[in-house]
């Protein structure tokens, strides 16, 4: 892999990113890194890369091919005007920043920037993520394949082709991973309720869950399937889902607004 990368802000899911990268055969001399200077010396050191604080020390003659802004959203209006001078043809900017869409991107950087807008989610720091991408027209498809290269070293990647959409993104798969462990939660609550003590009811509560996505994950099956394989007519997980899929007050209509709710605020915060 020899894409030449500069990448903007590397915390914890910028470590996984460059570290699924530089595993996969990335060339380390040809990726840039701007970061505070504590930062940028500790990664130069443990990765091989180039650190820098600014990207005004970036060699005149280093053209990346992806600027990748993993910085938070608050941080990025503060300095993304500085990054003007790589816009060009060859060059896509690739953004993780919650909220910011393609009108920010275009506001301070022009409309002939090649922008790929990407929601990935949290489970992508273990390279189990759910990254979801929208591009601009004008992004290649050579670019678009590099881009998403690049986020499928941290898990799976979906495109979709309505801006629009990625509140809903952000909705699910975005914010999906504490819906799930809150779930966690809920069922570790439900456990003491039922007599168990508070770290048996959490160990069992968390394992269930974890051993259920991998099993998930591991069958051709869907989940429908699945958990019909586990319910017996008049049983025990039967009398639960009674409960859980009820339609008027059961799980789907209490997901079905929790997941609107985090659309409507998604689409509040861009603005």
């Amino acid at each position: 892999m020899n894409t030449r990368l500069l990448l903007i802000g590397c915390g914890k899911m910028g470590s996984a990113m460059l570290e699924g990268w530089l595993a996969k055969g990335l060339n380390a001399d040809n990726v840039y890194i701007v970061e505070q200077a504590e930062a940028a010396d500790k990664l130069s050191t443990r990765y091989g890369i180039h650190g820098v604080t600014d990207v005004r020390e970036v060699p005149q003659d280093f053209i990346p091919q992806v600027v990748l802004f993993a910085v938070k959203p608050q941080i990025l209006p503060e300095v993304i005007e500085n990054y003007k001078p790589l816009v060009r043809a060859e060059t896509v900017f690739l953004s993780v920043a919650a909220g910011k869409t393609i009108t920010f991107f275009t506001s301070h950087l022009g409309e002939a920037t090649r922008i790929v807008r990407a929601m990935p989610n949290t489970p992508a720091a273990v390279s189990r993520g759910m990254t979801v991408m929208y591009p601009t027209d004008n992004v290649s498809q050579a670019q678009r394949d590099m881009c998403e290269t690049l986020l499928a070293t941290v898990g799976l990647v979906s495109w979709v082709d309505d801006e629009t959409l990625m509140d809903a993104v952000t909705a699910l798969s975005g914010s999906g991973p504490a819906y799930i462990f809150h779930l966690v939660e809920a069922m570790a609550q439900a456990g003491e309720a039922a007599g168990l003590p508070s770290e048996q009811a959490m160990l069992l509560a968390r394992q269930t869950v974890v051993g259920a996505g991998f099993l998930l994950d591991a069958s051709d099956e869907t989940a429908a399937t699945l958990r019909e394989n586990v319910t017996s007519p008049g049983g025990t997980t039967a009398a639960a889902l009674n409960v859980l899929m009820d339609q008027t007050n059961g799980l789907p209509e209490l997901m079905t607004r929790a997941v609107e709710a985090a659309r409507k605020r998604s689409v509040e915060l861009a603005g």
